[in-house]
């Protein structure tokens, strides 16, 4: 379990943490960051993984930007742009923890400059006055770690999976009835 690290707020408005994930997006746009780089390469600054191997790190840092892109941000935006009854505070307070969690997370993963951006989305967070900054700022946040998780993808050895192949289990059941028959 990672410990609940406290937040530096380090945003005086919703427009500035926004242009701050904007900025560092557009820094890994083209090329993938170099801690992405480091963690392809079991280079993990917290020396985090299994029995001295960093694959394990590698899949949690796969599942960890797939949750937050592909669930926690993604839910968070809809219920903020298609929920105009949705309640401001909740939101924020459900999704502080969580940006905290998963930041954290991307700290001891080998992410540490993920972890921050998360954190100053977290800050930006806490001072927005309406469902449609919260939004904002949840896109940016959103289209940030959509790309961060697309260079971890790529680094993921892909490949290792070849030697864990299964049987189809439909044909282990027409296998079976064969034989019976």
């Amino acid at each position: 379990m990672v410990a609940k690290a406290e937040v530096r707020t380090t945003v005086s408005s919703v427009q500035e943490a926004i242009a701050a994930i904007d900025a560092a997006r557009e820094q890994i746009w083209d090329a993938p960051p170099q801690e992405v780089l480091d963690l392809g390469n079991g280079i993990v600054p917290r020396g985090t993984g299994a029995k001295n191997n960093y694959l394990s790190t590698l899949i949690f840092a796969e599942n960890e930007l797939r949750t937050l892109t592909d669930e926690i941000l993604w839910f968070a935006w809809v219920t903020a742009t298609r929920n105009p009854d949705a309640q401001l505070r909740t939101l924020v307070l459900y999704m502080d923890e969580m940006g905290q969690y998963k930041a954290n997370m991307n700290d001891y993963v080998g992410l540490p400059a993920g972890g921050e951006v998360l954190k100053t989305y977290v800050g930006g967070i806490r001072i927005a006055s309406s469902l449609a900054e919260f939004a904002d700022l949840t896109e940016s946040a959103m289209t940030y770690f959509n790309r961060l998780h697309g260079w971890v993808d790529i680094v993921f050895p892909w490949g290792l999976v070849n030697g864990f192949h299964r049987v189809n289990p439909l044909q282990k059941i027409a296998d079976a009835a064969a034989a019976r028959a």
